[in-house]
């Protein structure tokens, strides 16, 4: 497998049997597909067999949730693992749901055996087993994932070769590998028009790039258990667009927290340029014309799993040892991977110190450790044992005596065990440096509540009111629902010292309360909540998957795929040449910014080659050619003195000029521009406070400008100042709107959709009608030229015969019919109706002569 070039492994058209789009139709209410490939063809007899067809949810994730050994005969034994999220998770599916896992066995599995073990794990199980070679398992799982993706995304980056495993190409490759033969495994048995597919984790962050390029409109959905880091951090990593990307090709994106879904959102702000719109209570993206869902709901736990425990016998007799055990003393309990991330040594360091600062309390109170088996193997890990062992040694030498130990550590006990230690356990300590999510203070909730046998195990009177009290990090991603916590800073060993002391010194009474509040959230946001959340979100952000032509574009791990509706389509050359070829009567609008000149050039004048166009364009008699820009006039003068038959609309339709020697003509609407006075100052403080900001003062207009802003506080300072001005401005006869990156203020009645209806109208006034109509723009400004070309079309203003382009520069959500990519297409288009003027004009001489009226606007 690794033996493979890297170009070969990113290669992803190896899915595809046949590459060629044939433009076909599907018989489908509201659905026309023109850009599909055979693989994602749609025919009525597969409507109909799926109708009949069970519904499924496709559940990928490293691990299948399955325990295997051998049984006498040496013959694998699988059964399941009850302690598996992922297979906890199908409770919140509806009951007729068939649920099909793709994952990884915790063995390994002979590949003269591997057939016939397939086989039972589909049949017995529906489940498709990975089956990964061990060496690619080492470079996937323990190098990449756990040695380098693991410690970076709880920020640790590899600043020397003894901190931290720097970036490998090998194990990304490997990585990329591991998620291709996932990927293959999904498509062994997906449906992929009616199947659900649940990507779990950040072992497989590129499987939707695979998925999608093989099935444009698979329903697929990604959780991150994991947490995603500040975008400081993310843009370390070398593959962090490729990552960014395959994440963006699912359909909806979930995340434990805000803070985790704020950095992912971040993070395609600032290298994507993706800006994200809250609707209703939703978050989205749209990439490509698809609208990708954003979620946050943290994990909850299986009641039913914990409560069955706690009913068993063999538990209440494990609480009465315990509590024999510890007769007497008040226990503190930490349940922790070992892992150099869940702050173990720092909350042993805090106990210390609790009986430094307490005297009193050695001998009747006790921190109990569970210490879970790592999930990886390195020197990282056996450093930590070495520390959590000596910082223990130390407090335990200081502090114990022959008949008590201060810090006890527990190692690899059973779920059973730990249900019973959460049980008798006062105050549980959670004291990561960093985590996901952490379940351990949800468990340990539940398990406090009891039931009537734990109780009587307890001594305790039934009716007696439950009490527990967390100690939690804020820094994991359970913190936030934990409203009743107390929350400390692991690293401020005084501050977590405090906070034990707390609990030793705390009412009964306020410990029943705040068990009361936290029980009351666990028990109603359980994982068949989550799942059934998630589930019916994948479901509404899949909705409109057949409503839109797909098609793919990029390459290898750029791939994705474009989504537009059914009306939306690129403008085709060829097209519009021949409609401007026979016609004879033409209006051509074009927008500046964004439209004929890229956002990102430094020089913002026209280069050579479009004076060059819009010359050759004004040049024949049919066009009248206007550039309509939000600009001042000075500068429009300026930039286009070289083209003296082009019209020019500047300040969104304030100012007008019909050619080079005419005089620019102002808005006759009543305008009052005091509140220039007003506007101004705000700006300017905006503007001191925002560094790279700045202020474009027009006559009739006032801009401010924030593209070379920190993209995150820009957007921030941009929302502000437009609520600002809003209420500052409230009784003014002004209009105060945002654009890409500005905010701005101008009269009302003025903008660019003025604009086309009076041109229209001047030309109508000439006794001829114009029977061809091209515009073209790219931001929110010029779809109010649309709007009014559009509502002349329906109220027949133009004539039913005329050939109307609206036309928006990029792929993206437009009242235009068409669009093209960038300025480049835009410039190669009013090439070809430059040529053809040329051809025209060699050929035949004008037939007529227009003379227009002054505009009144």
């Amino acid at each position: 497998m690794l033996s493979r070039s890297y170009f070969n492994l990113l290669n992803l058209d190896d899915y595809s049997s046949d590459r060629t789009r044939i433009p076909r139709v599907i018989s489908m209410a509201g659905i026309i597909s023109d850009y599909e490939d055979g693989g994602n063809a749609r025919s009525p007899e597969s409507d109909t067999a799926s109708c009949a067809s069970q519904e499924r949810r496709i559940i990928v994730a490293n691990q299948l949730p399955l325990k295997a050994s051998r049984d006498s005969t040496k013959k694998w034994d699988f059964d399941w693992d009850r302690d598996a999220l992922v297979l906890q998770l199908r409770d919140g599916f509806p009951p007729n749901v068939e649920v099909v896992y793709v994952g990884c066995l915790g063995v390994e599995i002979d590949p003269s055996e591997q057939e016939e073990v397939a086989q039972l794990l589909y049949d017995k199980f529906r489940c498709v087993p990975t089956f990964l070679p061990s060496d690619l398992i080492n470079k996937f799982y323990h190098g990449f994932c756990k040695h380098y993706l693991w410690p970076l995304f709880h920020y640790m980056l590899p600043l020397t070769p003894n901190y931290g495993v720097s970036f490998d190409k090998a194990m990304w490759q490997a990585y990329v590998s591991a998620n291709k033969i996932f990927a293959d495994k999904v498509m062994e048995v997906i449906n992929p028009d009616e199947d659900y597919v649940w990507v779990h984790d950040y072992h497989l962050m590129i499987l939707p790039t695979f998925l999608r390029k093989r099935h444009h409109r698979v329903k697929l959905g990604f959780f991150l258990h994991n947490l995603f880091p500040s975008s400081e951090i993310y843009r370390t990593l070398p593959v962090r667009e490729e990552i960014l990307r395959a994440l963006l090709n699912c359909d909806l994106i979930g995340f434990q927290t805000f803070d985790y879904a704020r950095h992912f959102l971040s993070c395609c702000s600032r290298m994507l340029g993706l800006d994200y719109q809250s609707k209703r209570g939703y978050i989205g993206l749209d990439y490509y014309g698809r609208t990708v869902s954003i979620k946050i709901l943290p994990v909850g736990i299986h009641m039913d799993q914990i409560q069955s425990t706690m009913s068993e016998p063999d538990t209440a007799h494990k609480v009465k040892e315990l509590r024999e055990k510890y007769d007497g003393k008040i226990v503190f309990l930490g349940v922790d991977d070992m892992d150099m991330f869940k702050g173990v040594s720092l909350k042993f360091m805090a106990f210390g110190q609790l009986l430094d600062d307490n005297p009193r309390f050695a001998g009747s109170v006790v921190l109990v450790q569970i210490v879970n088996a790592p999930r990886s193997m390195g020197k990282d890990i056996q450093d930590v044992q070495n520390e959590i062992n000596k910082v223990a040694n130390q407090i335990n030498r200081k502090h114990g005596t022959p008949n008590y130990q201060p810090i006890v550590c527990v190692n690899g006990v059973s779920f059973e065990d730990k249900v019973a230690y959460h049980v008798i356990s006062e105050c549980v300590v959670v004291n990561a440096v960093r985590d996901g999510m952490n379940l351990v203070p949800y468990k340990y909730t539940i398990c406090r509540e009891g039931n009537p046998d734990l109780d009587k195990a307890l001594g305790v009177d039934s009716a007696t009111p439950k009490r527990s009290v967390i100690i939690v990090s804020e820094f994991i991603g359970c913190s936030p629902s934990l409203s009743g916590a107390i929350r400390v800073n692991p690293w401020n060993i005084n501050s977590v010292a405090d906070a034990m002391l707390l609990v030793l010194t705390m009412e009964n009474s306020e410990k029943e309360l705040r068990h009361e509040k936290h029980y009351k959230y666990i028990k109603s946001h359980d994982v068949a909540y989550w799942s059934r959340s998630f589930d019916q979100d994948l479901e509404r952000a899949c909705g409109e998957h057949y409503r839109k032509r797909c098609w793919g574009i990029g390459f290898g791990l750029n791939s994705r795929v474009v989504a537009l509706g059914p009306n939306f389509r690129k403008l085709s050359v060829e097209h519009i040449v021949s409609a401007y070829s026979n016609t004879n009567r033409r209006l051509i609008l074009l927008d500046y910014d964004g439209t004929m000149m890229a956002q990102d050039r430094v020089d913002k004048s026209p280069s050579p080659e479009v004076i060059s166009v819009l010359n050759s364009l004004c040049n024949d008699p049919k066009n009248i050619v206007f550039i309509v820009s939000g600009r001042g006039k000075d500068s429009l003068s300026k930039w286009f003195s070289e083209c003296e038959k082009l019209g020019l609309s500047a300040e969104h339709g304030f100012f007008i000029r019909w050619t080079k020697n005419s005089e620019w003509e102002s808005c006759r609407l009543p305008v009052d521009l005091d509140w220039k006075n007003i506007v101004l100052p705000i700006m300017e403080h905006y503007t001191e406070a925002t560094d790279g900001s700045s202020i474009e003062q027009k006559e009739s207009a006032i801009v401010w400008h924030h593209q070379e802003a920190d993209p995150d506080f820009g957007s921030w300072q941009a929302k502000e100042l437009l609520d600002h001005l809003e209420s500052v401005l409230a009784n003014d006869p002004v209009v105060v709107k945002t654009g890409q990156q500005i905010v701005e203020v101008k009269p009302q009645g003025v903008s660019k959709g003025g604009v086309v209806q009076n041109l229209m109208e001047t030309i109508r006034n000439t006794g001829k009608q114009a029977d061809f109509v091209l515009c073209i723009g790219d931001d929110r400004s010029d779809e109010e030229m649309f709007e009014a070309i559009a509502s002349s079309v329906a109220n027949h203003s133009l004539p039913d015969t005329t050939e109307v382009f609206a036309c928006t520069v990029g792929q993206k959500p437009s009242m235009a019919k068409y669009y093209l990519d960038d300025t480049v297409d835009v410039i190669k288009m009013l090439q070809g109706l430059s040529a053809a003027s040329g051809n025209q004009l060699s050929k035949q001489q004008p037939q007529y002569h227009v003379s227009f009226e002054r505009l009144a606007c």
